[in-house]
């Protein structure tokens, strides 16, 4: 099992946290933490979203003009 050490909410400060056994398998990169102190769960989003576009209200896209 590996550990890091992070902040604890219920603890209320930085507590080791371990990476229980992986069913997935992960391995060390598992993104299911555990609290070493109270037993509470994390879990890292090792993931990304792809950007997307964001459309521009009626009123601020430019006008055109009429030739």
């Amino acid at each position: 099992m590996s550990y890091r050490e992070l902040y604890c909410d219920t603890c209320e400060g930085v507590r080791p946290f371990e990476a229980p056994p992986c069913a997935d398998g992960h391995g060390p990169d598992c993104p299911e933490l555990a609290c070493t102190g109270c037993g509470a769960a994390l879990l890292i989003a090792t993931f990304t979203f792809p950007a997307t576009r964001v459309a521009t209200h009626p009123a601020q896209a430019p006008r055109r003009r009429a030739a």
